[in-house]
């Protein structure tokens, strides 16, 4: 099936821009015609060309067309405020033609191709469904349905921009230490292969033996000066190979249950997705959404396998007729708060009131806990490198006091 934008003109004398999917030009043109529109113009799709031409060759995306996390929340705001001064197609339209990024550009006119070809924008965002995923869909189809599509619309761009902050802090936090420890290891390295072999030079006519630190770091050096490559690439097999193996099932469940029995790393990623579940299940709750629905639907964005496996099991439960608390409380995957806040919300009929609160104060408590981390991770990485490169001069110093000291100097 190929797309053809159209330009037309309907019963009413109203301008029809839009595409649509057909197998050929005449049978486009036939289903225009069969809604009693007049077609002024049609011709293939520039937007699904330029989407396109965005994937890779031989049918494999290798650069996938979606919007980014950061791009959604955009689009979403816009949307909510848009909505309220104009109809739903013209703040799409406005929204794709202000946009400047060529491939989002693309999807948010199909995006409102679907709308003018009369879908509701539920239906018309299944078309990119890599950008809008399910459960973003299910809110905008309660909003739709309910008839509070606007402030459905604000609530997930709180949403959205509320998890953009997290990952920005958790990637500021990170960014720092990770290009630090490069660097240590860089500095460390290029001691060992480039300046070690050529002071050990001068010692090769040596009578003595040499002390024993400088045995162990001349052995390090000839090693990483003969092997370096092979080290590379023993190092990028084991990064292809664990990336592989996390496509088990079976691994990657037992690799994420270790993660959650690391001390303090474990702590923080289970107070990170269930900050991340309260505010979902918060903002679904609101948008009159079953609770049923929303956890099946917050399971799909829990990266952890363990935690997203219990809620898996929570939304049986749920469903069974049980309450939210108690299957939390019983899952044990998740913090103790979330389950105090979820039995309160549930006793006083303020379910989404008290998981939004849950989630405030998690995501209050992963900021300081990261800020603490990080002002503890930082100078020990510093310690750790100073200490090596000490280590490697101070291999380098023995001999050369000790040759001192047999001269009489």
């Amino acid at each position: 099936m190929a797309r053809f934008a159209y330009h037309a003109i309907d019963a009413k004398g109203s301008e029809r821009r839009g595409a649509i999917e057909a197998a050929g030009e005449g049978a486009a043109r036939e289903k225009l015609v069969a809604r009693g529109w007049f077609v002024a113009s049609l011709a293939p799709d520039a937007a699904a060309s330029a989407r396109r031409a965005a994937t890779s060759t031989s049918g494999v995306a290798w650069f996938a067309t979606k919007l980014s996390a950061k791009q959604l929340a955009l689009f979403t705001r816009q949307l909510s405020s848009l909505m309220s001064v104009s109809p739903l197609e013209e703040a799409v339209r406005t929204i794709s033609r202000q946009t400047e990024k060529v491939k989002a550009q693309a999807i948010l006119t199909n995006v409102h191709a679907g709308i003018i070809e009369g879908l509701p924008l539920a239906e018309a965002m299944r078309r990119e469904e890599p950008s809008f995923p399910p459960i973003y869909r299910a809110m905008i189809a309660a909003g739709e349905n309910s008839g509070s599509l606007p402030a459905i619309a604000d609530r997930l761009a709180d949403m959205l921009e509320r998890q953009a902050q997290v990952r920005g802090k958790i990637i500021a936090a990170l960014a720092y230490p990770i290009v630090l420890s490069f660097v240590a290891i860089g500095v460390v390295t290029g001691l060992m292969i480039s300046v070690v072999p050529r002071v050990v030079e001068q010692f090769d006519n040596a009578s003595r033996q040499l002390p024993a630190l400088t045995r162990v770091v001349i052995g390090i050096s000839q090693f990483l000066s003969t092997w370096w490559w092979a080290l590379l690439v023993v190092l990028a097999l084991g990064v292809l190979g664990f990336v592989r193996a996390l496509r088990n099932p079976a691994f990657k469940l037992r690799f994420d249950a270790s993660l959650l029995r690391i001390p303090f790393i474990g702590k923080l990623i289970r107070d990170v997705h269930a900050a991340a579940l309260a505010r979902t299940l918060a903002t679904m709750i609101e948008a009159r959404l079953p609770l049923v629905d929303g956890l099946r639907l917050a399971t799909r964005t829990v990266s952890n396998a363990v935690q997203a496996q219990s809620l898996a099991g929570i939304s049986e439960k749920v469903r069974a007729g049980g309450s939210l608390s108690t299957a939390l409380r019983e899952a044990g995957t998740f913090p103790p708060l979330l389950v105090y806040l979820a039995a309160s919300g549930e006793a006083a009929g303020q379910l989404g009131v008290m998981l939004e609160r849950a989630a405030d104060y998690l995501e209050r408590e992963f900021e300081a806990f990261t800020a603490a981390a990080m002002a503890l991770l930082e100078p020990a990485i510093i310690v750790v490198m100073g200490t090596m490169v000490a280590l490697i001069i101070l291999a380098i110093l023995l001999p050369i006091l000790q040759l001192q000291n047999l001269t009489g100097l």
